[in-house]
């Protein structure tokens, strides 16, 4: 550049300025190039790590979106039962025979020699009914009896000489006839008064009530005076309730589920709140042998043995009943999906895919449900699966947690 080009811009040559001041100022600007360099190098290097760390983080927040949006389901394999279901039933013990006492003669109660929680033996005096009024038409009837009986000798004497007359010719055979007539309506009198004299007879000897086999009393409802109408009255009122506590019997009604795994012969557990720790051993005597269609139900009664009194008539008691196991597949009760389409299970494949399958459901054994068909032995059916499962969708399994080590293993 030229003086006068300096002269121009107003910059001038440096005059009086030694080659040491120009070194310095050189060694200025030289040191002034490289922390310019430095300094961008710095901020070369800070972009690149911006940009790395935003990569990066970049990078794993795809991760871990990918991570958060795979559906990560349990499962289990179906299973059929290996040993049989025990059946809890409610029932009420009764007697194994359980009969009203009632008065088959009228009158009035004489006196009673049993109470509430007597044991009688059968034909043991119970109590004893005073009936004038029988005693006076047992006597009537043996007076109607005799008198019968005399018409019938009559009869049969006046038959005699009518067939000697009759020999003779001096009566006619029609005559005959009628006497002879006389002597067969004599003897059906006497047949009659004769019934109505031992029924009378019968009818005294039930004043004496007594009882018609062994147990105990459970109740007496009349008292000393009481007027006894035969037959209760009417009114369905009994003298005494005589109940045999050995054996005793219980009724449960079986679910029509179950009805048809339950066999006569089949041993069951009998046991009371009350009587803890005690469990009694019963039998199925018989069934009903049908369905009632108002409960859906079989009656199921079961003979229980009590000889030593323990239980009691009337008590509340939980029977359980052994049902046998089935080969039916059995799937945890939260794998079904209850769709519009009907209940459906998710099955995963081997490739981590769901697919919906359609079954049929059998007994609800509270944890488990059967399921009849849809499934197999070896399918991994979703627990708990989501309502926003679909078919198709792609899972990954979570591993079952192992066990914790028992304190005092390695």
């Amino acid at each position: 550049m030229t003086e006068q080009r300096h002269a121009a811009l107003g910059i001038h040559a440096l005059e009086g300025v030694d080659d040491s001041e120009l070194l310095k100022r050189r060694q200025v600007l030289r040191r002034a190039r490289w922390i310019t360099l430095i300094v961008l190098l710095l901020l070369a290097l800070g972009a690149g790590r911006t940009i790395f760390s935003r990569m990066a983080n970049a990078k794993a927040l795809e991760t871990a979106v990918t991570e958060q949006s795979r559906l990560y389901v349990k499962t289990a394999v179906p299973k059929t039962g290996t040993s049989g279901q025990t059946l809890q039933l409610p029932g009420t013990l009764q007697g194994q025979v359980q009969s009203p006492i009632s008065a088959r003669a009228s009158g009035y109660l004489k006196r009673w020699t049993k109470d509430i929680g007597a044991r009688v033996e059968k034909g043991e005096l119970l109590a004893e009914i005073e009936t004038p009024e029988i005693a006076e038409q047992l006597s009537q009837a043996i007076a109607a009896r005799e008198q019968a009986s005399a018409s019938m000798a009559l009869a049969n004497s006046t038959v005699e000489r009518w067939e000697g007359l009759r020999k003779k010719d001096v009566v006619s055979q029609q005559e005959l006839d009628e006497r002879r007539s006389s002597v067969v309506q004599a003897r059906a009198n006497v047949a009659a008064a004769e019934a109505n004299v031992q029924r009378l007879r019968q009818l005294d000897a039930f004043k004496r009530v007594t009882a018609p086999f062994a147990g105990v009393i459970t109740r007496r409802n009349v008292d000393v005076g009481d007027l006894i109408d035969a037959g209760g009255g009417g009114g369905g009122r009994a003298l005494f309730v005589l109940t045999q506590t050995d054996a005793l019997r219980v009724y449960v009604n079986v679910p029509q589920t179950y009805a048809q795994m339950v066999k006569i012969g089949q041993q069951v557990a009998v046991t009371q709140v009350e009587l803890r720790g005690q469990t009694f051993t019963g039998t199925v005597a018989r069934t009903a042998g049908a369905i009632d269609t108002a409960t859906r139900t079989m009656q199921v009664e079961v003979a229980l043995p009590n000889p030593n009194g323990v239980l009691l008539p009337g008590a509340y008691v939980q029977v359980a009943l052994p049902v046998a196991a089935s080969t039916v597949l059995r799937v945890p009760t939260n794998t079904l999906l209850f769709r519009a389409d009907g209940s459906r299970v998710a099955v995963v494949d081997a490739n981590g895919r769901v697919s919906l399958r359609k079954v049929q459901i059998g007994r609800n054994l509270g944890e488990e449900t059967e399921l009849l068909d849809g499934i197999a032995a070896n399918d991994r059916v979703v627990l708990n699966p989501t309502d926003s499962l679909t078919e198709g969708d792609v899972v990954a399994l979570v591993a079952p947690a192992s066990a914790a080590p028992a304190k005092g293993t390695p």
